[in-house]
């Protein structure tokens, strides 16, 4: 039996799955009625007034009370899904920020204030060997220098885009079209709860609604909003990830491609992207110096002092390093005494420290902070 839940969450929950109802319908039905109890509670002469509410939208809004709102929450909580609201604190802040993020999002996992420090790697679900490659590359080289790789949990790239997340010791987040309970494709459910094990899964979809095909197109804006850039690995002329780049140019976000063989079919999209403006990506490197100054401090977990994404990022020895170089040339011998760690730990967290743009080599023997 359902439990008892907020009647504000219920009427957004109701009103997010009435179909033909997306977020600029949503938003203009709010711009008339102000809440959603009020949209679901309009006679159909007001709402045919309101933009891109016709007679058969407007039926299924004044039908939308057989919709089981309460069932879908029921659910969700039985399975361990949170419900985010687009206002409440735990709501990513980089897709609140998009011109339609889903009023409801469900969440199957755990979202981190370092999360806020993200690309997204997408691409063809027919990939060649050559992208799977480089997607794994890519994602695990972001991994360990501290960002979150998102992607869709699709075939081809995207699965090992997650996986060269979860292989570098990072995190990573899926977007789904369809609800956290339909995992969709069906082999990827292992997939799925190794993404929820090492970052989230998301979706705007209730936990038990199967994916249509009108939802992937619609999923790929949540994929570029939740990301500081997006990545292209492998997409033909009209790949669904190339929707993905039109989002986030649309979202103010980077776009990168990675270049293929000229004469591959699935090499199309990048070269036109590439054409078209996008950054070229060769290695990992090109990816974080483009996203360097996009780089800015973000709350600890415990709610404690500001500190850069990639410092949240750190374990307790880098921690030590770091603290132990100064803005100014700092003898490496300096670092190895305030930090009390053995000399080759301290050689290998440098090297960490300098992947993760958080210091610079001077000299063989100088360090300096950033």
């Amino acid at each position: 039996m359902a439990g008892v839940f907020d009647p504000r969450l219920v009427a957004e929950v109701r009103l997010s799955m009435i179909s033909g109802v997306g977020p600029r319908t949503r938003a203009n039905l709010l711009a008339s009625f102000h809440t959603p109890e009020a949209v679901l509670n309009a006679g159909g002469d007001e709402l045919s007034r309101v933009d891109g509410v016709g007679p058969k939208l407007a039926s299924k809004i004044l039908a939308a009370g057989q919709l089981d709102a309460e069932g879908e929450l029921a659910l969700a909580e039985e399975r361990g899904i949170s419900v985010l609201l687009s206002d409440e604190p735990a709501y990513p802040r980089l897709l609140r920020e998009i011109h339609d993020p889903p009023a409801v999002l469900y969440a199957k996992g755990a979202l981190l204030a370092k999360d806020q420090m993200a690309v997204a790697i997408v691409g063809s679900r027919h990939a060649t060997r050559y992208g799977l490659q480089q997607a794994e590359r890519l994602a695990t080289g972001l991994a360990r220098a501290g960002v979150t790789v998102v992607s869709g949990l699709a075939r081809g790239i995207d699965a090992a885009a997650h996986r060269g997340a979860i292989a570098g010791g990072g995190r990573t987040l899926a977007v789904l079209a369809g609800g956290l309970l339909r995992i969709y494709p069906p082999e990827h459910k292992t997939l799925a709860e190794d993404v929820a094990a090492n970052g989230c899964l998301l979706s705007e979809a209730p936990p038990g609604m199967p994916p249509m095909s009108g939802a992937f197109p619609q999923r790929n804006r949540v994929i570029s909003g939740l990301s500081l850039g997006v990545v292209v690995v492998e997409a033909a002329d009209r790949s669904g990830a190339l929707i993905t780049t039109c989002h986030a140019s649309e979202q103010g976000r980077e776009a990168f491609a990675v270049p293929g063989p000229v004469d591959s079919r699935l090499s199309r999209g990048c070269h036109n992207l590439l054409k078209d403006g996008a950054k070229l990506v060769a290695d990992v490197d090109d990816i974080l110096e483009e996203l360097g100054p996009l780089v800015e401090a973000v709350p600890s977990e415990d709610g404690g002092q500001l500190r850069s994404v990639q410092e949240l990022n750190l374990n307790e020895l880098e921690q030590r390093v770091l603290q132990a170089i100064e803005a100014t040339p700092t003898e490496v011998d300096a670092v190895v005494a305030k930090s009390g760690a053995a000399v080759h730990r301290v050689l290998a967290t440098l090297s960490v420290l300098e992947m993760r743009r958080l210091i610079r080599r001077v000299s063989g023997t100088l360090v300096a902070r950033i």
